[in-house]
């Protein structure tokens, strides 16, 4: 099929596009317009991946350039958003304008394209603190940022097209994903690049668990729903199944690379108190059921392997020049 990937050039993004390709899918990859002419993390994907693919460069805010990208396409996976939580208390306004205007622009496009299937890119944020374990697609939504909130409004108004208008169109909600090339804004780049750096590891508050999914299986997952019309109407988590503290992460990720491990608390990492999501721990039964997706990696086990991967990745020079350790990213 002719599949647009929006934000190919982020970090989900870009393995959206690699494995799409290595699936036989024709891709035209979404990337954010800049004087650089920079393609992001597509950049440092294999040549035969670079060839094969039709670059867009363009903005999601700006309804012109998203309907001449929509245009001619099958399928629409929109992953571009900003994601950033602390950023999202510094500049709200962006979020509107990227993750819910820039959701508008991709649902008006689809419906005059005649597009037959759009996956809206959520995230686990958008259901808060835990209510109850595990998290299923019924768990009540609970922003508790600024970011949390935009993707609410996104994902909303993507079912009421599909309510209002019949578009084809579903969600899928990833939970924490993490992997190769991830920006160190996340908590596990973090960790690995402090180590590496030989650094004390500054973070937030580790107490709260996550539920982290290996990047390379969250990509399997938008392959399922491109190709698969039990998505249309639904809202789909991708997760481990697995619930891991903060602390537990870095004495883990800390062993796997035979580092001391000494943390200190770093209180600009630290989210408003109210703001905080305190766990995450999803339900993935029903991308089983609707899109025979499941995890590979399970379990503590399947997430050392995860990380010995990632780390793997960081541990290469070239690769860790590109990550400000010794800062903290907004």
């Amino acid at each position: 099929m002719k599949i647009l990937v929006t934000g190919a050039d982020g970090f989900i993004g870009s393995h959206v596009v690699e494995t799409l390709v290595k699936h036989g899918h024709e891709v035209r990859a979404f990337v954010l317009y800049n004087s650089f002419n920079s393609w992001g993390w597509l950049d440092e994907s294999d040549k035969t991946i670079r060839e094969s693919i039709d670059v867009f460069a363009g903005d999601i805010r700006d309804p012109h350039g998203v309907d001449k990208a929509v245009e001619g396409q099958d399928v629409v996976l929109n992953l571009a958003a900003l994601i950033a939580i602390p950023y999202s208390y510094h500049s709200p306004d962006t979020y509107i304008d990227t993750n819910i205007k820039g959701t508008l622009n991709i649902l008006q496009a689809a419906r005059r394209h005649n597009v037959k299937r759009v996956v809206q890119t959520s995230t686990s944020e958008v259901y808060g603190t835990a209510q109850y374990i595990p998290i299923d697609e019924q768990h009540p939504l609970h922003p508790q940022s600024p970011y949390a909130a935009s993707k609410v409004g996104a994902d909303q108004l993507a079912l009421s097209f599909h309510a209002s208008f019949d578009l084809p169109v579903g969600i899928l909600r990833p939970f924490n994903t993490y992997g190769p090339r991830q920006s160190a804004r996340a908590v596990i780049p973090t960790i690995i690049s402090q180590l590496l750096n030989k650094h004390e590891v500054k973070l937030g508050s580790v107490s709260p668990t996550r539920d982290f999914t290996f990047v390379h299986e969250t990509a399997m997952g938008f392959l399922a729903a491109a190709t698969n019309d039990a998505i249309i109407g639904q809202t789909i988590n991708l997760g481990s199944g697995f619930e891991i503290s903060i602390k537990e992460t870095a004495e883990t990720i800390a062993k796997i690379m035979n580092c001391d491990l000494k943390m200190t608390n770093d209180e600009q990492r630290i989210r408003p108190e109210n703001s905080e999501v305190e766990r995450l721990h999803a339900s993935i039964a029903k991308a089983a059921d609707l899109l025979g997706w499941q995890p590979q990696l399970k379990g503590l086990e399947g997430f050392k392997t995860g990380l010995k991967q990632t780390i793997e990745w960081f541990s290469n020079p070239t690769n860790l020049s590109r990550y400000k350790a010794d800062r903290y990213n907004l």
